[in-house]
């Protein structure tokens, strides 16, 4: 039928992060898993050294949609203009910090012209839960995600431990990112994050994209890495509630 979104399959899921120091080392990961993943991630060190040119090499290696990860933070007129800039590179998202004021996000999202999804980092996944315990976390991430909601961004960025949360505060239309990825194999090593799930985990709390690096990266053989970290979410999409099948398009949702 016209108009219809297409399915969205398991790897649509996976974001593989690109966190390598150079064009030399990211190339064959970017032609290996092209088409096998849903978006690559390029985060501050790739693009610090390679500039434009990484974002051009994804797009012209099977157009695998890009997550330009740069965590802006700045007063509002210069995030508003580094995301246009984004637009007419032809990212499909990028971050901003939530920051202390709503104007930052607003500018962001002015600034991508409908073009970019903007998506609000409430708190990095390297700080723990703190002596409280989680609940405070929850409370603030919450808090955040809210405000980025009502700023006008596509999504935010949370760990698999807030992914509920923010899905019941902000609805299914909120896209929901999460980093702190770690395969039931990996164990305790959960390298410097800190609150972390498994890709079932974080499908199952109505995750939209998962942010994967290292258990990706660091495989013997990555694409079967890929494959079965696929396997795991086909499994928790089979299995998971209602809370994580309110989303249906397998290509990134821009604004609207």
């Amino acid at each position: 039928m016209a108009g219809t979104a297409p399915q969205k399959t398991a790897r649509d899921y996976i974001v593989f992060a690109l966190d390598l120091p150079g064009l030399a080392a990211a190339r064959p990961y970017i032609e290996r898993l092209s088409g096998a993943v849903g978006m690559f991630k390029v985060g501050l060190e790739l693009f610090v050294r390679e500039g434009p040119e990484i974002v051009r090499v994804i797009q012209r290696t099977g157009g695998t949609p890009v997550f330009l990860d740069l965590k802006l933070h700045d007063i509002p007129e210069t995030v508003r203009r580094t995301v246009a800039g984004m637009a007419d590179l032809g990212v499909a998202y990028t971050s901003v910090h939530c920051g202390e004021q709503p104007a930052m996000l607003e500018a962001a999202v002015a600034g991508s012209s409908g073009r970019v999804g903007i998506l609000a980092v409430t708190l990095l996944t390297s700080v723990g839960t703190g002596p409280d315990g989680g609940a405070d976390v929850e409370t603030l991430v919450v808090h955040r995600a809210a405000a980025a909601a009502a700023a006008g961004c596509r999504g935010v960025v949370c760990s698999g431990k807030e992914a509920a949360a923010v899905r019941r505060a902000c609805g299914p239309r909120l896209t929901v990112v999460t980093p702190g990825i770690r395969p039931p194999q990996a164990g305790k090593n959960t390298d410097d994050q800190r609150r972390v799930t498994t890709p079932a985990q974080a499908v199952a709390a109505g995750a939209d994209y998962l942010v994967i690096g290292r258990p990706i990266r660091d495989a013997p053989d990555p694409l079967a890495a890929v494959r079965r970290i696929a396997g795991q979410v086909e499994d928790a999409l089979r299995n998971s509630g209602p809370i994580s099948r309110q989303r249906s398009s397998g290509t990134p949702q821009l604004p609207e």
